[in-house]
C-alpha cells in the first residue's frame, strides 16, 4: 500500500509539473494560454515590479533551499525518501503556478522586430531553447529528475541508481545545457516588453546563482573528477582550445 501511494503521489506531482511547464511556455511566448507575460490589466508600474520581484524571489528561494543536501537530510526525516523528489517537484510547480497566476504585466516595449520573417526565426529560436531544456532532462534521466523513478521504485522493484558521473551529448561541450536552454528561451523574443525583460534578467541572474550552488554540490559528490570536467568544459558555451602544435582552434 505504501508503494502504491508513493507511486500515485509521484505521478500526480509529475502531471502537475508537466501541465505547469507547458503553460509556462505559452506564458513566455505570449501564445496559446489565457494569461501571458504581457497580458492582463496594467497597474501601477512600481507596485507591479515589486510584486513580480517578490514572486521571482519566492520561486528562487524554494529552488535553492529545497535542492540543498543539508535540507534533504532533514526533510527526509519527515517524509519518505521515495517522496522527497516528488515533493520538491510539486513545491517548485506550485511556486511557478503562483508566479504565472499573479504576474503583473509591464507591456511597454524595449524592442520590437517588425520584419515578420526575422520575428518568426527569433520565436523559433525561443521554442528551440525550451526543446533543449526538455531534451537535456532526458539526457540526465528525466524520470529520476522529476521523482517518477523514486515514486515507483517499490512497486516496480527498481533499484536506486548509484551516483555516477556521465556527460552525454551536449554535456560533452557545455556543463549546463538545460540552463542554456532557459536563457535562450527567455531572451529570444521578437517583442521584448519591460515585464519580459525583468523576467529574463531575474531568471538569468538566478541561473548563475543556481549553477554556483549546484556545482559546489557536484564537487562535494564527485571531487576531482568534476573539477577536471569543469576545467575542460565550458559552463554555458563551449571552451575553445588552441593546440600548440598546429595552432588550430578546436572545440
Amino acid at each position: 500500500m505504501r508503494g502504491l501511494l508513493s507511486a500515485i503521489y509521484s505521478a500526480c506531482a509529475y502531471v502537475f509539473f508537466f501541465l505547469t511547464f507547458c503553460y509556462a511556455i505559452g506564458f513566455v511566448e505570449n501564445a496559446f494560454v489565457p494569461k501571458t507575460i504581457d497580458s492582463g490589466p496594467v497597474g501601477n508600474p512600481l507596485i507591479s515590479v515589486l510584486i513580480n520581484v517578490a514572486l521571482l524571489t519566492l520561486f528562487a528561494l524554494q529552488h535553492s533551499i529545497m535542492a540543498r543536501p543539508a535540507f534533504k537530510r532533514v526533510w527526509t526525516k519527515i517524509i519518505p525518501e521515495s517522496a522527497e523528489r516528488s515533493t520538491y517537484v510539486l513545491a517548485a510547480s506550485l511556486a511557478l503556478a503562483l508566479l504565472l497566476w499573479q504576474w503583473r504585466p509591464l507591456p511597454e516595449l524595449v524592442w520590437s522586430i517588425s520584419d515578420p520573417t526575422i520575428a518568426a526565426v527569433v520565436t523559433a529560436i525561443s521554442y528551440a531553447g525550451f526543446g533543449l531544456v526538455l531534451l537535456s532532462t532526458f539526457l540526465i534521466s528525466h524520470f529520476h529528475l522529476f521523482g517518477i523513478s523514486q515514486g515507483f521504485a517499490r512497486i516496480l522493484r527498481l533499484k536506486a541508481p548509484s551516483d555516477h558521473f556521465v556527460t552525454p551529448l551536449f554535456y560533452r561541450w557545455i556543463r549546463h545545457p538545460l540552463y542554456l536552454g532557459f536563457i535562450i528561451a527567455f531572451w529570444a523574443a521578437p517583442q521584448m516588453s519591460v515585464g519580459h525583460l525583468l523576467f529574463a534578467a531575474a531568471t538569468t541572474g538566478y541561473i548563475f546563482v543556481g549553477i554556483f550552488l549546484e556545482e559546489r554540490d557536484l564537487v562535494a559528490t564527485f571531487g576531482d573528477r568534476y573539477r577536471e570536467y569543469r576545467r575542460k568544459v565550458g559552463m554555458l558555451v563551449p571552451k575553445l582550445r588552441l593546440t600548440r602544435s598546429s595552432r588550430e582552434t578546436t572545440i
